[in-house]
């Protein structure tokens, strides 16, 4: 019986070799180009017993996977990314991750901890390399936290963002000041509690896809952002589109996306 380590090198050769065979058959011209990306793009993933690394996720949606930090203990994020790094993947996004896993997290890991987004990451940010400029707006201060998730995970993805913080409608003239900012962006992203109504004010006046993000900030019939959720679903702006509550990561991964959009030839 193999041990752990053994295991694990042996599924790494038979990986490589698999690939391997792929491209051979590519260079003989006995599996097409397409068959081959396929093949590529439905490839095995590795099982930690705790968890299952899904090692081809980057060739399959283009973007590698992430690690998930709330309900994880110190020592499984740390093998997660350990094995991530060792399989090839140079950065890493850790989402959801408090101060206290952060200080147990090994030094050699070289995570980059971010507090008020609780986001930890590893290796160096990548160069912008989207078709524009994603905005994300907060309607007030306290929606910073969240704003910060999605902007951070935007720019880990590759995106320039820019950040229009406390715009919200109870002061429109805040918002008004940053025409320019608005009506240049590529995707907008909207964060906002309380009634929620920052994202149809942008969603009136852009021309880009807006994402809103309702907060859970807000006085008790905001029902922890249920109001701003509901008030975004029914948003009469065209092209609003609305992700759960505190959703910040999943917001900041949708404007990456459009903001990498190319014509499937």
């Amino acid at each position: 019986m193999l041990s752990g380590a053994a295991e694990t090198e042996e599924k790494g050769i038979c990986m490589k070799t698999e690939i391997k065979d792929i491209l051979e058959e590519v260079k003989n011209g006995t599996m097409s180009v397409e068959d081959a990306l396929m093949k590529l793009k439905t490839a095995p993933y590795e099982d930690l017993g705790f968890a299952k690394i899904d090692t081809h996720r980057g060739v399959r949606q283009g973007v590698s996977e992430v690690i998930y930090g709330a309900g994880k203990t110190p020592e499984q994020i740390t093998k997660i990314a350990t094995r991530m790094k060792e399989g090839g993947q140079e950065h890493i996004l850790i989402t959801r991750l408090t101060p206290e896993k952060a200080a147990e997290l090994p030094a050699d890991l070289f995570v980059h901890y971010f507090k008020e987004a609780r986001i930890g990451i590893i290796g160096d940010m990548r160069i912008p390399d989207g078709i524009g400029t994603v905005v994300v707006a907060t309607g007030g201060t306290s929606d910073i936290p969240v704003a910060e998730e999605a902007a951070l995970t935007a720019e880990f993805l590759g995106n320039q963002v820019i950040r229009l913080y406390d715009v919200g409608v109870a002061g429109l003239h805040r918002l008004l000041s940053h025409l320019e900012e608005i009506m240049g962006a590529s995707v907008i992203i909207a964060i906002a509690g309380m009634e929620g109504a920052l994202a149809s004010v942008i969603g009136g006046l852009a021309d880009c896809p807006v994402i809103a993000v309702p907060t859970s900030v807000g006085y008790g019939a905001a029902f922890d952002g249920l109001s701003a959720l509901l008030s975004m679903l029914n948003s009469c702006a065209s092209g609003v589109s609305v992700v759960n509550i505190d959703n910040g990561f999943g917001a900041g991964y949708l404007a990456g996306m459009i903001n990498h959009m190319e014509v499937k030839k």
